[in-house]
């Protein structure tokens, strides 16, 4: 780093530390904070209590894997069913909403009103949204689904329009000498080009969905949260343990999987893998999109 970065890096934490003391206040009142969590850990949250995994008493359980009755399967299937749904919507709706907020693609007069949509969208946390459905839908999944779906508009627009904004210009500038409207750019050009990240982008968003469950269910919009929260008032906290502990494993998996993706559609290097065309497109089309670099041959091989 040069001597300027530096000097910027060292101004910032300083500000951070002056900031942070300024919000704690006074020190005294942390002390014995640690002694108690210490104790509330032992009496209250461990060993968690995996009678969540077991099959509910009622109804009557007639599946063949027990635990698929069980209060965990259950709120997380619904959980990751609710973010699924959520998740497509929000990716559909913010897609033609970041081709006319990025600035590379869309005229000034088109750009602002959608930058501010979709900042206003994500300006209410997902459990604001989520009260404000359940007094429209009341509570259930419905009203999950529709206060994920608004917020994920809000996330995947900022991050599909930025990521749209921060392609080369180069295949912009060929698309608008060959005559393309924007609309033939955005879908022709555009996407094509940061599609990696928009795939990148749609499975951090189904991960932070899964996760965000928890907290919108609490209000009682669905999912594994209904579950939490309940626990929660009955302070059974051994069993909100044991369900936190169920949906870190899952985001664990969801984030394995997603790392897989993104590694089979990877495009850059001579590794030959599929591309983001392969995932959505048929087969004959994709290839006609992406065709296959042919080798070059040695004047050795030649002869």
């Amino acid at each position: 780093m040069n001597k300027r970065t530096t000097m910027v890096a060292f101004g910032l934490f300083l500000l951070t530390v002056v900031v942070f003391l300024d919000l704690v206040g006074n020190w005294g009142r942390l002390s014995g904070g640690w002694a108690n969590l210490g104790v509330f850990f032992e009496e209250s949250l461990w060993p968690p209590d995996w009678s969540v995994l077991e099959p509910q008493s009622y109804p009557v359980c007639e599946a063949k894997l027990a635990f698929t009755c069980s209060v965990a399967w259950l709120g997380m299937v619904e959980t990751i069913k609710i973010a699924f749904v959520a998740t497509m919507i929000g990716f559909v709706v913010a897609l033609p909403l970041s081709v006319l907020a990025a600035s590379n693609l869309s005229p000034i007069e088109f750009a602002i009103p959608a930058r501010i949509l979709l900042a206003a969208m994500r300006s209410l946390p997902s459990i604001i949204w989520a009260v404000l459905f359940m007094i429209i839908f009341d509570m259930g999944t419905l009203a999950g689904i529709c206060a994920m779906s608004f917020y994920t508009v809000g996330y995947l627009g900022k991050l599909q329009f930025e990521s749209m904004e921060g392609i080369k210009n180069a295949p912009l500038e060929s698309a608008k000498a060959m005559g393309m409207t924007r609309m033939e750019t955005a879908w022709l050009v555009a996407i094509p080009e940061s599609a990696n990240n928009l795939l990148s982008h749609l499975l951090f968003m189904f991960e932070y969905n899964v996760r965000h469950g928890t907290v919108i269910g609490l209000v009682g919009a669905g999912g594994i949260g209904l579950y939490i929260n309940t626990y929660l008032k009955l302070a059974q906290y051994d069993k909100v343990v044991a369900l936190l502990i169920v949906v870190f494993l899952v985001v664990v998996v969801i984030d394995f999987v997603s790392m897989a993706l993104r590694s089979a559609v990877n495009e850059e290097g001579d590794v030959d893998r599929p591309s983001w065309s392969s995932l959505f497109l048929p087969a004959a089309i994709s290839s006609a999109m992406h065709p296959t670099p042919m080798k070059k041959v040695s004047s050795d091989e030649s002869e």
